[in-house]
């Protein structure tokens, strides 16, 4: 007779305290694949311009932001065409944006699917950030013809793109974990406090308003009292948002002392998110 112990197989979760399960991530490829098409495809599934709106949201905002802010508040743009301004703004605080609102109720959303099959519940989150990289994609091209188009125009220019570009993959990626930290901790926190998911449309756009997206971080620091100004370097958008713009344009205010402390910051707040999500993914779905 066969020991029977030879056939037991034993279910562990990928992810308990702070393990983070990485192994497991890489064994459910996959799924994770499928589940960033479904992401892409479901978005827009049963509309009418379907991957045009990646397309026209950004414009309609970027349109917004040059009458009332560039025209009728005139506010400073460092010298660059306000369009380019605002799109390269845009450009990063959207993936960023849209990357945190996916993933801001992920466990209370997808209790249905956790309580029926095991897979890392860090798949879905991550999904949702590579598949707004196809949103940012498009925005990306939108920005890159108005960027043709403006250095076409007769006339001095004062934006270009020179070798600093090579750091824009890097600052991707900050953007894609900042994003994934901060949507980790506030999937937690609405898993057990319901409430906090009303606050997050609101947090987002207060958080942009306190990020240089509409006004050049040169402006914001000469308006800022000196004594007030490490209170900007704590938000790591900040530096990002400047640092696309110094190499997309060729301008921006970039300290590489706020840049590493944005990078801390990054860094910081996604162990934070990985831990606490690790932590409550364990038990939610018994208090749900």
């Amino acid at each position: 007779m066969h020991d029977n112990a030879e056939f037991e197989v034993t279910l562990r979760p990928e992810m308990g305290g702070v393990r983070l399960g990485l192994g497991g991530l890489w064994r459910y490829r996959d799924l994770l694949l499928l589940m960033v098409w479904r992401d892409f495809s479901a978005r827009y599934r049963q509309t009418i311009l379907g991957p045009l709106w990646f397309l026209l949201q950004p414009l309609l905002m970027t349109l917004v932001f040059t009458v009332v802010f560039g025209r009728i508040a005139g506010l400073s743009t460092d010298g660059l065409p306000p369009l380019l301004f605002y799109l390269c703004g845009q450009l990063a605080w959207n993936y960023f944006a849209q990357n945190l609102t996916a993933n801001s109720t992920t466990l209370s959303t997808n209790a249905g699917l956790f309580s029926k099959v095991y897979f890392p519940r860090l798949i879905v989150p991550l999904s949702a950030v590579i598949s707004n990289l196809f949103a940012f994609l498009i925005e990306a091209a939108t920005f890159a013809a108005f960027f043709l188009y403006f250095r076409h125009e007769p006339g001095p220019h004062r934006f270009f793109v020179d070798w600093r570009v090579v750091f824009l993959p890097l600052l991707l990626l900050q953007i894609a974990l900042l994003s994934l930290g901060v949507g980790l901790l506030m999937s937690a926190l609405t898993a057990k406090y319901r409430d906090l998911a009303h606050v997050t449309g609101l947090m987002v756009q207060v958080w942009m308003y306190l990020t240089p997206v509409i006004l050049p971080l040169s402006v914001i620091l000469r308006k800022c009292p000196a004594h007030w100004q490490w209170l900007i370097a704590l938000n790591p958008m900040a530096s990002v948002v400047e640092s696309f713009r110094l190499v997309l344009l060729g301008t921006g205010t970039v300290d590489p002392a706020w840049m590493a402390v944005s990078v801390g910051m990054t860094l910081a707040i996604l162990l934070a998110g990985l831990a606490l999500f690790a932590r409550v993914e364990m038990t939610f779905v018994d208090t749900v």
